[in-house]
């Protein structure tokens, strides 16, 4: 069982988003500061990393844009300069994010992307319009965007099994991927297997310590995004996969610091969700499929199976770590295809003879 070192990974984390944070607020108007207090009890870390990003690019856009901030520093702003800013601005700088070059690169954001930077910023101006620092909140004058709910993709039954099948067997994989994958292979077929038996999240996946898997209880403990504790029980396959990486596992010699991870990379350090990222993508490359593979994918498809098995919301929700039960009712009891497929024939547009 997991003892107090199995949050070690999720305190890491926070300490680098935390410096990390630090080194942007650097780069950000002095009173910046005191926003980002206020949302020090409510907002995960990675939250506040995302919203001091999308401040950076707008402070960006205002002082080398032809607007009134054009050509001021941005670490010399006030709030005084925050009175300047009108909601044409705001709405120039959402159209400017949706195409822009940057190093020579053409960048691009969608409807959602738009949406969350307007987001960003209306928590932001009605920060200091609350505490009577401006006059006025331009930001509540632009239309926020409206978002359609795309259908859930997720893998096929037979597309599970060949991609499984493809990561025990290396089917498919090329000549220099052949040359690590007997090494890496009962690691591989482990993870995919449990992120496709239980749907965790990738981040929570490399979190996990050799002490956080319970096969008394066939249950693994993760740390949930905001650092809270959960157990997920997994079946008979994941069991059996664990259990082959293990005796491998037990071969590995970490480096210092990496010893209670789980899942190690080639160079015996924790694996992270980058590498994981790639790993998704290389077996999925193997797939006979159109569809884009990738993390999140797999936990979609644990999310829906879960759903069509059990018609349980607040099961799959419980299972999956969503604090909200409409976040899971909108991505999974409502758009089930299985569903539509089975009620084809339920309207007859004409009576048998």
């Amino acid at each position: 069982m997991a003892d107090n070192n199995g949050s070690t990974y999720s305190k890491q984390e926070e300490v680098k988003l935390a410096l990390k944070l630090n080194q942007m607020l650097d780069e950000l108007p002095g009173f910046c500061v005191d926003y980002f207090n206020s949302l020090e009890f409510t907002k995960q870390p990675r939250t506040k990393i995302a919203y001091a990003r999308d401040l950076q690019g707008f402070f960006y856009f205002l002082t080398n844009s032809r607007g009134p901030l054009k050509g001021k520093e941005v670490t010399s702003l006030t709030t005084d300069d925050l009175d300047k800013v009108s909601g044409d601005d705001i709405s120039d700088y959402l159209r400017h994010c949706k195409v822009y070059e940057k190093d020579g690169n053409i960048k691009n954001n969608g409807d959602r992307a738009i949406k969350r930077k307007l987001c960003s910023l209306r928590g932001f101006f009605s920060y200091y319009y609350k505490h009577e620092r401006i006059t006025g909140n331009p930001s509540v004058k632009v239309e926020m965007p409206k978002i359609h709910d795309n259908a859930i993709v997720r893998m096929e039954p037979n597309e599970v099994a060949e991609f499984l099948d493809n990561v025990e067997s290396g089917n498919k994989l090329t000549n220099n991927q052949l040359r690590f994958h007997k090494k890496l292979r009962s690691r591989d077929l482990a993870l995919l297997t449990l992120m496709l038996g239980t749907g965790i999240r990738v981040s929570e996946c490399v979190g996990l310590d050799i002490s956080d898997v319970d096969f008394d209880n066939v249950r693994i403990r993760v740390i949930r995004k905001g650092g809270a504790e959960s157990f997920v029980y997994f079946g008979d396959e994941v069991d059996k996969a664990l259990k082959d990486y293990l005796v491998d596992r037990k071969e590995e010699k970490p480096l210092p610091g990496h010893e209670n991870a789980l899942f190690l990379s080639q160079q015996r350090k924790r694996l992270g969700v980058r590498s994981v990222e790639k790993l998704v993508k290389k077996y999925a490359s193997t797939v006979t499929t159109v569809k884009h593979i990738t993390p999140h994918k797999l936990r979609s498809t644990y999310g829906t199976n879960l759903y069509q098995e059990s018609r349980d919301i607040y099961l799959v929700a419980d299972v999956l770590g969503h604090k909200d039960v409409n976040t899971t009712r909108r991505h999974y009891a409502d758009q089930v295809d299985e569903n539509k497929r089975k009620a084809r024939n339920i309207v007859k547009l004409r009576k048998d003879d």
